[in-house]
């Protein structure tokens, strides 16, 4: 059972609750957004594709949907031209995004991509053994080289 403060992974958002819901928890954690409309064929085949893949990924990414007949001002301000349009944010920001239908492994590989790898979270643990680490993973990880610097420093 999850805990009462867990967000929902899947839920319906509108403009009033789009920041809170998506703005503001994708700091937490990344959240992937499903413009659509009831009309849009496409957008049916492509919806519960998306639901089940982020499902299997327990709560590591959330799914927000917003109807773009019901809500045209957030479709505006996040560019949407067609539909589905499916935006990830992760800071605040919107980070990657596809257009279209697409098939269960390429909805994968897209959330995959979203998830931290093992060099982010070794990075997150902020001790010197695992920012070694994670930069013998990621040479080119510049959060990790900046940390173990600040570390070395600071020894």
């Amino acid at each position: 059972t999850m805990s009462a403060s867990a967000p929902a992974i899947k839920l319906a958002v509108d403009e009033p609750a789009f920041d809170e819901e998506v703005v503001q928890r994708s700091h937490e954690v990344p959240v992937v957004v499903d413009f659509w409309a009831s009309w849009c064929g496409p957008c049916r085949q492509l919806g519960p594709v998306l639901e089940s893949s982020v499902e299997q990924l327990g709560g590591q990414v959330l799914l927000r949907t917003v109807d773009v007949d019901a809500n045209p001002g957030l479709a505006q301000r996040y560019g949407v031209r067609g539909i589905p349009a499916v935006k990830a944010f992760r800071a605040g920001a919107v980070s990657a995004e596809f257009v279209g239908a697409q098939p269960g492994p390429a909805v994968k590989a897209f959330l995959q991509g979203l998830l931290p790898s093992r060099a982010d979270e070794l990075v997150d643990r902020g001790d010197a053994a695992s920012l070694r680490e994670a930069l013998d993973l990621d040479p080119s990880n510049l959060p990790a080289r900046r940390a173990l610097a600040r570390s070395l420093i600071a020894d």
